[in-house]
C-alpha cells in the first residue's frame, strides 16, 4: 500500500516505524543511502497530511530531518530531508520556531550558494517560512552567513539565464527557484527594514531581468514580474555616490527603459484585471512608479507624463472615457478599492508636481476633487471660479470639471428649458454648492445667490406657466 492510502493509526504507526528507523541509523549505520532516500521520501508522501503523522510534526522528527538535512552523506539524501522540513513549515506553523531553535538555520543561508536551482528553491522557501511565527535573527544570518551576499548571486545567475533575444526559453525550475528567492526577500526587507539595505545590489539585476522577460498576455503581475516588483518596492532606489557605477533606474543605453516596461506591465495589467483584483497586485506597481518619478531627471519625467497624464486626444470626450491607459486608471481612482484609487490619485498628484492646479488642469476638477479634499487640499482659485461661474479660467479651450475640450463639447439641440425647469436646476445647484462649502471643499460665493442678488435670477409668479400642467 503507498504512502498516501494509509489512513488512522495505520498511517501513524508506519510514521513512527519511519522516523524509529533514521533515528536508530544515526548510530547503527545499516540503512545504505538508498534506503535513507526512500525512507525519506515516503516520511514527506505521509507528511502532506499532518492528521497522524505526529512523530514528524515534533522537536524529535524536525531535529532528525536537521541532521540528514545537513550531514547526511550524499546529496539526494540532504536534499530528500529539507524537503520534509520545508513541508512540515509550510503545514504546521509551530514547526517553524522548533526548526530555527535547532541552530540549523546558517547552514541554509550558506547553501543557497548553488548552482542548482532546485535546491535554491527549497533552502529560500525554508528561510521565507522562518519569517513567520519565529525569533529568528536574520541579521545574523546576513553578516555571519552570507545569506545577501548569496541571495545576489542567485539573481546574478537567474539575470543571465535569460537572454536579450529571448530566444532561450527560462525553465519553469528557475523561475520557481527566483520566486521563492525573492519572496525571501521582500519578506525580509519589509519585516525588518534596517536589513533593507544589504539588498540593494540586487536592483541593477532585478531591473535588468525585468526588462528582458516577456509580460505574459494573462495574469500579467501573478508571475515572476509581480514577485520583482514587490521586492524593488521594498528597497531604497534612491541614487547615492558609489552605491552603483551607473544609475540602474535610468542606464545611459536608454534612460526609459524600465520606465517603460513598468508602464507597459501597468497598461497590460488594468486590461486584465478587475479593481478588486488590481489592488493587491497593482499597487506595489503603482508605488514604484511614484519613487521612480520622484528621482528622475526631466528626460524620464516627461516621458511618463506623456505615457501616464491625458493627452489633448483623451479631451475629445470628457476626462475618462477614452481608452487610453490615463483614463482607465482615473476611473479605477473612482473605485471601492480604497489602497488603489488613493496610489492612483498620488501617481497623478506626483506626476503633476505635487500642484493642486496642475492636476486640476491635468485630469479635470471631477477626478482631482475628491483626493485634494482628502490631503486637506484647497480646490485652486481658477477651479473654483470656474464651478461658480463656468468660465474658462482653468484654460482657454478646456472645461476644467470635466477635462474635455471646449470644442468637443456636445451641442445642445433639444428644446429650451421652461421658466420652472429652469428654477428647479438653479434650487439644486444652490443645494449642492451649499453643501460644497459646508463640507469646506469650496470657498467662493455660491453663483446661485450671487445672480439673485445682481438681479440676474427671478423668483417665478404663481401664475408662471408651467410644463406639469
Amino acid at each position: 500500500m503507498s504512502p498516501g492510502q494509509l489512513q488512522g493509526p495505520e498511517k501513524l504507526k508506519e510514521v513512527t516505524r519511519l522516523v524509529d528507523s533514521l533515528d536508530n541509523d544515526l548510530s547503527a549505520k545499516k540503512l545504505s543511502p538508498a534506503d535513507k532516500v526512500q525512507t525519506l521520501l515516503a516520511l514527506r508522501q505521509h507528511g502532506t497530511n499532518p492528521a497522524n503523522a505526529d512523530p514528524i510534526y515534533s522537536d524529535k522528527g524536525i531535529n532528525l530531518l536537521a541532521r540528514y538535512g545537513f550531514e547526511g552523506e550524499t546529496l539526494d539524501i540532504r536534499r530528500a530531508a529539507l524537503r520534509c522540513i520545508a513541508n512540515a513549515l509550510l503545514l504546521n506553523k509551530d514547526m517553524r520556531q522548533v526548526f530555527v531553535d535547532t541552530g540549523y538555520a546558517g547552514r541554509v543561508a550558506e547553501k543557497l550558494k548553488t548552482e542548482i536551482s532546485d535546491d535554491e528553491m527549497i533552502l529560500s522557501r525554508i528561510l521565507f517560512l522562518t519569517t513567520y511565527d519565529t525569533n529568528i535573527d536574520f541579521s545574523v544570518l546576513i553578516t555571519k552567513h552570507s545569506m545577501a551576499d548569496n541571495i545576489l548571486s542567485q539573481v546574478i545567475r537567474h539575470a543571465k539565464q535569460i537572454p536579450k533575444n529571448g530566444r532561450k526559453s527560462y525553465s519553469q525550475i528557475d523561475e520557481l527557484a527566483l520566486t521563492d528567492t525573492l519572496k525571501l526577500v521582500f519578506n525580509v526587507a519589509k519585516l525588518y527594514p534596517d536589513l533593507a539595505d544589504s539588498f540593494t545590489p540586487l536592483i541593477p539585476h532585478l531591473f535588468k531581468i525585468i526588462n528582458r522577460i516577456d509580460i505574459p498576455d494573462r495574469q500579467p503581475l501573478d508571475g515572476l514580474i509581480g514577485y520583482i516588483i514587490n521586492a524593488l518596492s521594498t528597497l531604497d532606489l534612491e541614487e547615492k555616490p558609489g552605491r552603483f557605477e551607473s544609475n540602474p533606474l535610468f542606464p545611459k543605453f536608454n534612460q526609459n527603459c524600465n520606465v517603460d516596461k513598468l508602464i507597459n506591465i501597468l497598461d497590460a495589467a488594468v486590461g486584465v484585471y478587475n479593481s478588486e483584483e488590481l489592488e493587491p497586485r497593482a499597487v506595489p506597481l503603482l508605488h514604484l512608479l511614484i519613487t521612480i518619478y520622484e528621482f528622475a531627471p526631466e528626460g524620464p519625467r516627461k516621458y511618463m507624463q506623456w505615457l501616464l497624464l491625458p493627452e489633448d486626444n483623451d479631451r475629445s470626450v470628457p476626462i475618462g472615457r477614452s481608452d487610453t491607459l490615463s483614463s482607465k486608471l482615473l476611473n479605477l481612482s473612482t473605485s471601492p478599492s480604497v489602497h488603489l484609487k488613493t496610489a492612483i490619485s498620488e501617481l497623478m498628484f506626483v506626476l503633476s508636481g505635487k500642484d493642486a492646479d496642475s492636476l486640476t488642469k491635468n485630469i479635470g476638477y471631477g477626478f482631482a476633487a475628491g483626493f485634494l479634499a482628502s490631503r486637506g487640499l484647497q480646490i485652486p482659485q481658477d477651479a473654483q471660479e470656474a464651478f461658480a461661474t463656468n468660465s474658462s479660467r482653468v484654460s482657454d479651450h478646456v472645461n476644467p470639471i470635466t477635462g474635455q475640450r471646449y470644442d468637443a463639447e456636445p451641442v445642445d439641440t433639444g428644446p429650451p428649458m421652461t421658466q420652472e425647469e429652469k428654477e428647479r436646476e438653479a434650487e439644486r445647484l444652490f443645494v449642492l454648492f451649499e453643501r460644497l462649502t459646508a463640507n469646506g471643499l469650496i470657498k467662493a460665493e455660491n453663483p446661485v445667490a450671487q445672480a439673485v442678488r445682481e438681479g440676474r435670477l427671478e423668483e417665478l409668479p404663481d401664475d408662471a406657466d408651467s410644463d406639469l400642467d
